[in-house]
């Protein structure tokens, strides 16, 4: 689309209300009233959320705040105290939830609390305390945390409704700019490979219902259409075969191997910002230069003889530097 597009512009596209943020057209939702009822439902559906995307065993009721905190602060091994602080960091998201869910409940029974009410202030304390803590947290693949999981909810508790929508979609344009930019490192990647072939249509149709789901709400009928469209894609790139001949040298094997699990650590990747609808960058920008070494030891020649000036897959993303360390093969 042109550049000339505002950001936020809405319009009708195929037939669905969508808005446009930094080159992607969204399905737009209207987003519910501002109202203190919808405030506390928003917050407990990104609550769930977020413990659905985040390591087991952090989501601590909130009455057990104090024996949490207790446990984090005299814990002395660092690994450990890295779990204890993710467990305080529920049990604070947790507390935080359940002081405004009995706020709400009190101003439907005529009780007046005003914002700078104790309650309030603890509520708001809770959730600040709990998203720095959310940064040691790690996503459930193990790999990063998310940050922005644990963003959602304070935002949610001090912004307009309408403007955590917005913050929404500018997050979901990213998400959906790195899956691109995840597809067309796969099809780079092997491009020149004599083992992977014909693998650019089904990575297109694996971005493009990826990107697909991404905006749908699970709510929405279409999810009975978006949804299987995707995992079906999931499934055609989890039933490549590196094509290797009768009696396969070593290297050959090695380039199979490392190949099948290229393609299926990156469909991996792709779903995980899909479900979460947020980016990854560290898992991202390390799946990339995962790219860029595998076509270094495994396609050697062909590559550099192809596309020896080969700049693309860094393009809107931070290009490795020669100084860092190896990324992982």
């Amino acid at each position: 689309m042109p550049d000339t597009i505002a950001n936020g512009t809405r319009r009708e596209i195929d037939g669905r209300p969508s808005v446009y943020y930094d080159g992607y057209w969204i399905k737009w939702y209207d987003p519910p009233p501002d109202s203190e009822v919808a405030r506390t439902r928003l917050i407990k559906a990104l609550t769930r959320r977020l413990f659905n995307h985040v390591e087991h065993g952090i989501n601590i009721p909130g009455i057990r705040l104090k024996e949490c905190r207790q446990a984090y602060e005299r814990e002395m091994e660092p690994e450990r105290k890295r779990v204890n602080g993710a467990m305080l960091a529920g049990a604070l998201f947790n507390r935080a939830g359940d002081i405004f869910t009995k706020v709400v409940e009190l101003k439907s029974l005529g009780v007046e609390i005003a914002p700078d009410d104790p309650l309030m202030r603890e509520c708001g304390q809770c959730l600040l305390e709990a998203l720095e803590l959310g940064k040691i947290v790690r996503h459930r693949s193990g790999d990063e945390g998310i940050d922005e999981l644990w963003g959602e909810p304070f935002k949610a508790f001090t912004q307009p409704i309408e403007s955590f929508y917005t913050s929404r979609y500018i997050k979901m344009s990213q998400a959906m700019r790195d899956i691109d930019r995840i597809g067309a490192a796969i099809i780079d990647t092997f491009v020149d490979s004599t083992q992977v072939i014909d693998l650019a249509p089904k990575v297109h149709l694996f971005t493009e219902a990826a990107k697909r789901k991404c905006e749908i709400l699970r709510t929405d009928p279409a999810i009975f259409e978006v949804w299987p469209a995707f995992v079906v894609a999931v499934e055609h790139l989890a039933q490549i075969q590196p094509r290797v001949s009768a009696a396969p040298t070593r290297a050959e094997v090695r380039e199979a191997q490392a190949g099948t699990r290229l393609i299926q650590d990156g469909t991996e990747l792709v779903t995980h910002i899909v479900r979460a609808r947020v980016i990854m960058p560290v898992s991202t920008r390390e799946y990339l230069d995962r790219c860029q070494l595998f076509r270094r030891l495994h396609l050697g020649a062909r590559f550099k003889a192809s596309r020896p000036n080969d700049e693309r897959l860094w393009e809107g993303g931070d290009r490795p530097q020669p100084d860092q360390p190896a990324p992982k093969p």
